[in-house]
């Protein structure tokens, strides 16, 4: 007898495992498969020589008490298993420039963003809490960004974040230090300003580390799906869907030929993927036309380094370092020219050496087309390949390249560097499975923003949607995301009413 569930979720990260744990506790029957020998998409986490590195996600925001991930994360049970620790209150992100031994700082509560802030511009105050509460407006009028909105003005999806920090301050360098943090959405000079608010207001409510990695939260999910009775199963890529005459989703096939049946389904993998997936012509003719057109986000490369005992302090923060002003908001497009021209850099702290650091990761920009000519290879945990001695050189110069670039602000750092681990585009691609290893899903411009947000419902009547490439990225981005597929599929507001 073959296995049938209410639900079946494509792919497990975080909005499929969010999305599956609201209808698991609505009592559904429900079933996750993911292609990947980990479960979790960008909270995945890797060990090396004992020590723990994110794949993605690196710190969090709006976890204090009674803001709005921490509510989200309360409502799914599993805030309380969550082992955090808050960033440095007065400076969670620090803004630095080649040339510029200033250290900007992003702090945690608009009061204190703008008292800190306002020591390096005292005569920005007034124009600092002008950025603060505009920012603060964007969020509140935008759908469950705070939980009771259901809707939000249109008009501010075309408000444009560049010209918005241009028109706060004249100031050239504060312009950039604002946009300072855009590495967390690949901000550019399209960027719509609602992506900017929403990304950093989080962060200026609240910002935390986890301790132990990102993957935790998946952890967290997974035990209270299997505590609401779902099934989830890992090494089960979906290769095939099958249909009945009336275009109604009725299985899907895995790469091992497993098939499994279920009413309804969400997908949580790349849309472009869905799409081919489910063939175009069962999708209307504008649809498929639109996500043709649309261009990703760029990727990225990272270095992991494992650090000798005791010889980098640790530091609670993060930084956003730029060789100039100006490449705030270019590096994301050019990322090929000139490379490394930025870089974001972040520590963990040594658990047998209280005060010193045990690893860096230091992430920058890469265009997909810096890896193209081993685009055919596909190296995983449950899918090794070699990709040949090439390539190993090319992560090893690239990797020299980054450091020499880190080496200008941290002069040691070479020195205190016991091993270098590294991971392109092509291991974004292939353990997370975005096109090509993307970092945010589709780019968003302000001049047409309603091009790269899509429904959760589908034509085809039992396919639903959830994830980056639908609409937000972040973790609150996709939890919000998945509240909104699961409100779309059952027909109500499955949160309203709890919180």
């Amino acid at each position: 007898m073959k296995a049938h569930f209410d639900i079946l979720v494509i792919g497990s990260g975080l909005a499929g495992l969010v999305s599956a744990l609201i209808l698991a506790k609505e009592g559904l029957k429900v079933c996750v498969l993911e292609k990947n020998n980990q479960f979790g998409g960008n909270l995945q986490t890797f060990s090396r020589d004992k020590l723990i590195f994110d794949s993605g996600v690196h710190y969090l925001g709006g976890l204090s008490e009674g803001q709005n991930l921490n509510r989200y994360f309360k409502w799914l049970e599993i805030f309380d298993e969550l082992k955090l620790s808050k960033l440095d209150d007065d400076g969670f992100d620090r803004i630095t420039f080649d040339g510029d031994d200033a250290e900007y700082p992003h702090s945690q509560g608009g009061e204190n963003f703008v008292r800190q802030l306002g020591q390096f511009f005292p005569e920005e105050k007034e124009n600092l809490q002008k950025y603060i509460e505009t920012i603060r407006n964007v969020c509140d009028h935008f759908p469950r960004y705070l939980t009771g909105n259901k809707s939000y003005n249109e008009e501010i999806l075309y408000e444009n974040a560049k010209d918005f920090i241009e028109s706060v301050t004249e100031n050239s360098k504060l312009r950039s230090v604002l946009a300072g943090s855009n590495f967390l959405y690949a901000g550019t000079s399209e960027t719509p300003l609602y992506v900017h608010a929403l990304t950093v207001n989080s962060y200026i409510q609240s910002a935390y580390r986890c301790l132990n990695g990102g993957s935790q939260i998946s952890k967290a999910l997974i035990r209270k799906l299997r505590k609401y009775g779902a099934e989830i199963h890992k090494h089960n890529e979906v290769t095939e869907f099958y249909f009945d005459e009336n275009n109604v989703l009725k299985s899907v096939k895995t790469k091992d030929k497993k098939e499994y049946f279920a009413d309804r389904f969400i997908s949580n993998i790349d849309l472009k993927r869905t799409i081919d997936l489910a063939g175009k012509q069962r999708f209307k003719k504008s649809l498929t036309s639109r996500v043709d057109t649309l261009i990703t986000t760029t990727s990225c490369f990272s270095i992991y380094l494992v650090l000798k005992p005791e010889t980098v302090d640790y530091f609670n923060h993060n930084y956003y370092h730029y060789r100039n002003e100006k490449s705030v908001w270019e590096s994301a497009k050019n990322s090929k020219e000139n490379w490394p021209r930025n870089y974001m850099l972040s520590c963990s702290p040594s658990k047998k050496h209280p005060g010193f650091a045990e690893s860096i990761t230091a992430i920058s920009y890469m265009d997909f087309d810096e890896v193209k000519a081993w685009e055919h290879t596909k190296n995983t945990a449950a899918d090794k390949e070699f990709r040949g001695e090439d390539y190993e050189d090319f992560k090893r110069e690239k990797a020299e390249n980054l450091i020499s670039e880190i080496e200008k602000k941290f002069p040691k750092i070479r020195s205190a560097i016991e091993k270098i681990y590294t991971s392109t585009p092509l291991s974004y691609r292939d353990y997370i499975g975005n096109t090509n290893g993307n970092m945010y899903g589709f780019v968003k411009e302000s001049n047409n923003p309603l091009k790269s947000m899509f429904s959760p419902r589908t034509k085809i009547p039992n396919l639903f949607l959830t994830g980056q490439s639908v609409n937000l990225h972040g973790i609150l981005g996709v939890t919000i995301g998945a509240f909104n597929t699961c409100s779309e599929l059952l027909g109500k507001d499955v949160f309203e009413d709890h919180v």
